[in-house]
């Protein structure tokens, strides 16, 4: 019988395969998420998004299928303040990670 070893990661995926900027990536990783969570809650196609947001269908598909370089976080966020959300950024001092963090909910 083979044992089956593993690795507990952090919490952050981006930071644990090796990717530079892991912190960037998994905030607008967070923002795309819930711009994904509020289309299907509002049944809003893509389409009908891209309108909104003042970009290409196409580019709607790539960012929720997780190729999201071309967007900067603060572009994400105009998106969530199209679909009508408050985006709140929060300074505080650091509780030991160098990690930028954001609670989205």
């Amino acid at each position: 019988m083979t044992k089956i070893t593993h690795e507990i990661g952090s919490d952050n995926v981006f930071a644990d395969i090796g990717l530079p900027n892991a912190g960037e990536h998994l905030v607008k990783a967070q923002l795309v998420v819930k711009i994904d969570r509020l289309m299907k809650e509002r049944g809003l196609r893509q389409a009908a998004a891209a309108a909104l947001f003042g970009v290409r269908q196409p580019d709607v598909s790539k960012m929720l299928r997780g190729d999201f370089r071309q967007f900067s976080v603060e572009r994400l966020m105009r998106f969530l303040v199209a679909l009508g959300q408050d985006v709140e950024i929060v300074v505080k001092p650091a509780g030991g990670s160098r990690e930028p963090s954001l609670l989205v909910a």
